[in-house]
């Protein structure tokens, strides 16, 4: 899959990526592809932190797939540095193509280059497909999660 570019998301990409975002019926929920906005304005805050990396994978000119990579320095763990993986999605016409792992592999690299000891995610609890992708790729289900809704 040489065609494949993974790049920083622009504001031109933030339609396919909302699109991406909402395209299950948990994002179908929770996202509001129609009103761009607030979109726009989390990437112009995300662009403004070395510390955020939101990717998107094109092939043909086409979005394809996004995800956020978040580093966070850290005390815990001997001063551990650590990322978080976050809003992972690959377009409808894509999935089974090996795009998610490629995806997945890019932020195992960047993580390492930015010293990372530790790479985390969360994934719905519904999502069974999902979390037996992420166990195939290494990651382990060692932790409960918890959220608060503000």
């Amino acid at each position: 899959m040489s065609d494949l570019e993974i790049r920083p998301a622009l504001r031109t990409d933030i339609p396919a990526v909302v699109a991406m975002l909402a395209d299950d019926p948990l994002g179908a929920r929770r996202e509001s592809p129609e009103d761009l906005a607030p979109y726009e304005a989390a990437l112009e805050r995300l662009a403004g932190d070395p510390n955020q990396h939101v990717v998107v994978a094109v092939r043909a000119g086409r979005v394809v797939g996004t995800l956020q990579l978040t580093i966070i320095p850290g005390l815990s763990r001997r001063g551990a540095t650590r990322s978080i993986v976050e809003g992972v999605r690959i377009h409808a016409d894509e999935r089974g193509s090996g795009l998610g792992t490629q995806l997945m592999e890019w932020a195992i690299d960047e993580s390492r280059r930015q010293d990372c000891q530790l790479v985390q995610l969360t994934s719905d609890a519904t999502r069974t497909d999902a979390r037996r992708f992420y166990e195939r790729l290494g990651f382990e289900a060692s932790h409960v999660g918890f959220k608060m809704a503000l």
